[in-house]
Formats: structure tokens, C-alpha cells, sequence
């Protein structure tokens, strides 16, 4: 972008010269610095086209059914991924801000408006808090079994549609094993019609096997990149979860000793 813009610069320059001067030796100069600034320009627009049409005609030399159905376990998976990322990253929160904020209120003795924070706050950790504060006056031991079930049940939605993530990163791979072995089988068939092996009767055959499994592992090593993210995110919540579960139960417990029922 920088270099786009000060070539422009030049170019303008140089343009605004030339208006000036009236030497024709001088403005066959300017007209050299000219062309050596549009060429950058040039080069790059043409490199970037040159990227784009190559990626088309292997897209299609592939054969275009099975690329196409590599790209859908692509874009699929990727949808999946984005979704998953966008609801985990609005999960997060500062819980221990949080827990600082629900210590004050049980200090207080308002055990409502520590309720009313957590219902208020997103996420499965304020979930997992909220749900200790339903059973405050409960033993210890019915409130852990009572956070144990429900945590189980917040994990469980933090992973869901990730089957369907793993789905698309077999698929993609295996679509391009699929397409290799159908290229094989033309490579095969194009034999038997020339009665002849010779390599621009099979190179077709052979370059469907060889692209389709390239742009298969190809999808399926994006998806895997991203999964692994979002597994990732869904550890870290998932400790989060846990370390609040211990904190509020430990809170709870220090309330109740302290006489604030």
C-alpha cells in the first residue's frame, strides 16, 4: 500500500513537470522517470491477476465436480469454525472480576443482587456461579454435585457443532483421494483407447489425481488449523469454569461460617 502511494505521488510529480517544461530532452526524461513509476504498478496488478487465473485453471483442470465439492467441505467447515470462535470469544469474561463483585454483595447480605449478576453476566462461568447462588443454604456437597451436572452441561454446548467440523476435515482429504483414484482410472481408460502408454496420453489423468488431492489436504490442513483454535478456547473456558467453581463454593462456605445465611 505504501509503495502504491508513493508511486502515485511520483507519477503526479512528474506529470506536473512536464506541464512546465518545454526542452524536449527534458520531457523525454520525465517521460522515462514516468514508465518507471506505472511499472511497479503494473507488475503488481498483473502478478495479482496472474495468482488469481492460475488458481482458476487448476481449479478447473481438477475436475470442476469434485474441486467444487473439496471447496463446500471448505467453506462448510470454515462457517462452523468462525461460528464457534464468535460464541466462545463473547463467553469469556473477567470471572475473577467477577467474583470479586458477587464477594462484596454476600458481604452485604444481599444474596439477590449476586443472583441478579450472574443471571445479568454472559457466559457459562456467571451460569456456573449463578447456579451455586440457587443452592446457597444447600450442604456443600449437593452444591459441587449441583455444579459438576451443570458444568457438564455448559461444556457440552461449548463444543457442539464441532462434530460437524471434524466431519469436513475427513471429507476434504477424502474427496481428494476420491478424485485422485477416478484420475487414475482415466489415466487407465485413455491406455486402453490409444493402446499405447505414453505420457500426453496420461498426463490428464494423472494431473486430475495429483490437483485434487493437493487442493483436498490442502482444505483439510485450514479446517485442522482452525479446530485446533477452537479447541483451544474451549480448554481455556473450560478451566475458567472450573477454577470459579471452586472459588464460589469456597465463598458460599466462608459466608455461612461467618454467619451470613
Amino acid at each position: 500500500m505504501e509503495d502504491c502511494i508513493y508511486n502515485n505521488l511520483r507519477i503526479f510529480a512528474i506529470v506536473e513537470k512536464a506541464k512546465e517544461m518545454k526542452n524536449k530532452e527534458t520531457r523525454q526524461r520525465l517521460v522515462s522517470l514516468f514508465l518507471a513509476a506505472v511499472c511497479p504498478i503494473v507488475a503488481n496488478a498483473q502478478e495479482s491477476e496472474g495468482l488469481y487465473f492460475t488458481l482458476q485453471e487448476k481449479f478447473i483442470e481438477g475436475n470442476a465436480a469434485f474441486m467444487s465439492l473439496v471447496a463446500l467441505a471448505l467453506i462448510v467447515g470454515l462457517t462452523f469454525c468462525i461460528e464457534r470462535l464468535i460464541y466462545l470469544t463473547l463467553s469469556e469474561i473477567n470471572y475473577h472480576r467477577l467474583l470479586s463483585k458477587i464477594e462484596s454483595h454476600l458481604n452485604e447480605g444481599n444474596l439477590d443482587a449476586a443472583m441478579d449478576l450472574c443471571r445479568d453476566t454472559r457466559g457459562p462461568v456467571s451460569a456456573i456461579c449463578y447456579q451455586a447462588l440457587l443452592r446457597y443454604k444447600e450442604p456443600a456437597g449437593a452444591i459441587e454435585r449441583s455444579i459438576e451436572s451443570y458444568g457438564n452441561l455448559q461444556v457440552a454446548d461449548l463444543e457442539k457443532d464441532c462434530s460437524w467440523i471434524t466431519l469436513c476435515i475427513a471429507i476434504a482429504p477424502s474427496l481428494g483421494f476420491l478424485g485422485t483414484v477416478i484420475g487414475m482410472v482415466m489415466a487407465f481408460d485413455q491406455i486402453g483407447i490409444a493402446g499405447d502408454i505414453s505420457p500426453t496420453i496420461v498426463a490428464d489423468g494423472l494431473k486430475v489425481a495429483l490437483i485434487t488431492t493437493i487442493f483436498g489436504i490442502i482444505a483439510a490442513l485450514i479446517l485442522q488449523l482452525f479446530y485446533n483454535v477452537v479447541l483451544s478456547r474451549i480448554d481455556r473456558l473450560t478451566v475458567q469454569m472450573e477454577d470459579a467453581a471452586i472459588s464460589i463454593i469456597d465463598l458460599i462456605e466462608e459466608q455461612k461460617k461467618g454467619g451470613n445465611q
